[in-house]
């Protein structure tokens, strides 16, 4: 067969997206599966040598898994760590006592943007939402004051925010440093979560009547988180785990440490001389794999050990975590395998030269991309991945013209756009939040949207100041 040439790839390449979608959504065929079809599918159609098409989707999966596989297992391991040992608890009461219940909206994010930086939004979620539903109970206040925030901490982090694995993965995908991207994506990010987040509850919570009787709150109300705060408050330990909560500043130290280690080592050229041993070194420990890897030892420490957690029970916490993430982490490695597709058939190159005659900025093409993968699939991660498949090759193109750490910024406020009824993020928090669908389009799809918009608008003002 003839390979296909010009205008007639795009043409190739918008079937195959709209297949995607089409499969994801429509007929609720696994991500996972639709991604390794249509990118055989698209090989074979635009006349790619049969031999080279499972070889550039190999390549494609193995080259996004390679660095990205690693990231949330380590993550995830921090996460549940955390989670086991009480100290996301803990941060969320310190910060409780701090704020004081009449600004618990603001603690809220805070404690969201902490914790919601080494898990996915979902692990991020589940692991907060018994926090919100206490003091929701504790403080009287409607869950959406409390809830909300949250949500949208975990999203701007998930979204912007190294060593996130979404963000990590753009930042990989665009050559972009570690600690560049963590400073703009705390710039872009901090703001962003403010209006979404604190402020936006403060708004539509009047607006928005949640029922009296929430049967998932019940379920945490009154047992676990309650208790562990409560037991801790008195000094004494949870009967059934032999332990008090890890203090505050343990936890913070824990969390934030494969952050303070990527931000070491990407400034090592300004504390040492290049090309030395000490170097080298801060190079080697920043390094997102190291650094979280020395995180994951360190909480089994502060979260484990010194928590009266032993050897087998730490070893079991490690396994369990793992099981639900395998699901995810095929869907990033086949969104990689689709991108390779793409370049490797020539479609990402004519892309770029559209994009270039249409002189659209880089950012905005970022944003548009993700922002349209993100409608079609629902998946935010997914969105990244893809996105960054298709625009690297016109980011390269543009060379120095655009910041690669905006890019990443820009790309991930487009895969945050417009939570719909394809998301699994927008069932879990129409669920727990005992939201109709409508209200849910009316709270987190709206909040969501506010993320993704203004992100984008900081993004560009960032880029006009640097």
């Amino acid at each position: 067969m003839d390979a296909v040439h010009g205008s007639m790839l795009l043409v190739y390449a918008l079937i195959a997206i709209a297949a995607l979608i089409l499969l994801i959504t429509r007929y609720k065929v696994y991500p996972f599966l639709v991604l390794i079809i249509v990118s055989l599918l698209l090989g074979l159609a635009v006349g790619m040598p049969m031999g080279q098409i499972v070889k550039s989707f190999e390549t494609g999966n193995g080259n996004t898994l390679g660095h990205i596989a690693i990231v949330v297992g380590l993550g995830t391991m921090l996460g549940k760590m955390m989670a086991e040992s009480g100290g996301a608890e803990r941060v969320a009461t310190t910060l409780i006592d701090w704020f004081g219940e009449k600004n618990i909206h603001w603690a809220m994010v805070c404690v969201a943007v902490i914790v919601g930086l080494p898990v996915f939004f979902e692990v991020g979620f589940v692991l907060l939402i018994p926090i919100a539903f206490n003091v929701a109970k504790r403080t009287g206040k409607s869950l959406l004051l409390i809830g909300l925030p949250m949500v949208a901490g975990l999203s701007v982090v998930h979204g912007l925010i190294p060593p996130h694995p979404a963000a990590m993965l753009a930042v990989q995908a665009y050559h972009a440093d570690i600690g560049k991207t963590i400073l703009y994506g705390l710039i872009v990010g901090i703001p962003t979560a403010i209006v979404a987040g604190p402020l936006f509850a403060l708004l539509i919570h009047r607006y928005i009547k949640l029922p009296e009787h929430n049967a998932l709150a019940a379920q945490f109300t009154g047992s676990s988180s309650q208790d562990a705060v409560k037991g801790d408050a008195k000094g004494d330990a949870k009967p059934d785990a032999k332990r008090t909560l890890p203090s505050f500043g343990i936890t913070l130290f824990t969390i934030l440490l494969p952050v303070i280690l990527m931000l070491i080592g990407s400034w090592a050229d300004l504390v040492s001389t290049p090309k030395t041993l000490p170097n080298d070194l801060l190079k080697f420990v920043g390094n997102s794999d190291v650094a979280l890897l020395i995180s994951v030892l360190v909480s089994f420490w502060t979260f484990g050990a010194r928590r009266g957690f032993n050897r087998e029970q730490i070893q079991k916490f490690c396994g369990d975590c793992l099981a639900p993430i395998a699901g995810i982490t095929l869907i990033v490695g086949a969104g990689g395998g689709f991108g390779r597709v793409l370049m490797d058939s020539g479609i990402s190159k004519e892309i770029v030269e559209v994009a270039t005659n249409a002189h659209l900025s880089p950012l905005l093409f970022g944003w548009f991309v993700a922002a349209l993968i993100r409608l079609a699939t629902g998946s935010a991660t997914v969105a990244m991945t893809t996105a960054c498949g298709i625009v690297a090759p016109i980011a390269s193109a543009a060379g120095a013209q655009v910041s690669p750490e905006l890019l990443v910024l820009a790309t991930g406020c487009g895969s945050l756009i417009f939570s719909h009824v394809n998301d699994g993020g927008f069932w879990l928090v129409k669920e727990y939040f005992g939201m109709t669908v409508g209200q849910t389009f009316k709270t987190w799809s709206l909040c969501e949207t506010i993320i993704s918009v203004m992100g984008l608008g900081l993004t560009f003002a960032l880029a006009a100041v640097l």
